[in-house]
């Protein structure tokens, strides 16, 4: 990974090579390690954040498995680096399938390379905007049956679509082509309790409008709650990160208190 894009360019930061960095992963450029250093100079709790929010989708993944699920489509996934959904699902039941899906080009890559050798997984890059374009691609039908349930993964990845009715348009096909039986699984970084200060907001969204090409929206639990409406919701229901079904080994910075997460989490059955 030099960083230089095929121009001889400096390579821009991404949101998931961001992500990937706070993670602790090696799968990062300059470009994004100095826009994550910048953002947890802003928020301390971003790297921590990062690790809570994987943490919660390791969770879901699990119960998903758990409750027979043996395909999962990872909308907005980042880099699938250690602990991510292929190797959870496939801990539990080494049958199950994942399609990883992202708009940034180096993540797939990445993430190809890492899959290498494994036929049950793969990545394609896919604009979460344009779902149909997702659940049309070859490497999706030829490993997804969209006739048999399926985990939909959108984890911290709606709130990077600003337009309100865009994002319920999306998550509405997205959710309409999947058979009953299916899950939603997303979370969310939240306007509403916590620490959040809207100064610190705008200063955020202005870092991310400079650095990387994916400006992020905060929405409040009704909004969040839109998402999940038909869907019959998985216990706890809509809960702060750190209270969906907890384990042992999570992260525990939020323990006091959750709302201090920002992020708000649900997972719901297709009836």
């Amino acid at each position: 990974m030099s960083g230089v894009d095929d121009d001889g360019g400096t390579k821009p930061a991404t949101a998931a090579r961001i992500y990937d960095y706070h993670l602790g992963g090696t799968h990062n450029f300059p470009a994004d390690r100095a826009a994550a250093e910048a953002m947890a100079q802003m928020f301390p709790l971003a790297p921590v954040l990062a690790r809570t929010n994987r943490a919660f989708l390791r969770r879901a993944v699990g119960h998903l498995s758990g409750a027979g699920v043996r395909q999962f489509l990872d909308i907005g996934s980042g880099i699938p680096t250690e602990g991510n959904v292929h190797e959870i699902a496939q801990q539990i039941a080494p049958d199950a399938r994942v399609v990883y899906a992202d708009i940034d080009p180096v993540a797939v890559s990445e993430s190809l390379e890492i899959l290498y050798g494994n036929d049950r997984a793969t990545a394609i890059r896919g604009d979460l905007r344009e779902p149909q374009a997702i659940l049309t691609h070859p490497r999706v039908r030829a490993l997804l049956d969209l006739d048999q349930p399926v985990g939909l993964l959108l984890g911290a990845v709606l709130h990077f679509v600003p337009d309100d009715d865009l994002a319920y348009e999306v998550v509405g096909q997205l959710r309409a082509a999947l058979a009953p039986g299916s899950y939603l699984v997303a979370s969310h970084a939240c306007a509403d309790g916590g620490d959040v200060d809207p100064d610190d907001v705008q200063t955020a969204q202005g870092l991310y409008r400079r650095n990387t090409a994916t400006p992020f929206h905060l929405r409040t639990r009704p909004q969040f709650e839109r998402f999940f409406a038909g869907l019959d919701l998985v216990a706890p229901g809509v809960v702060w990160l750190p209270q969906w079904r907890p384990a042992p080994d999570d992260p525990a910075d939020f323990a006091d208190d959750p709302s201090r997460s920002s992020g708000l989490v649900a997972v719901g059955r297709k009836p």
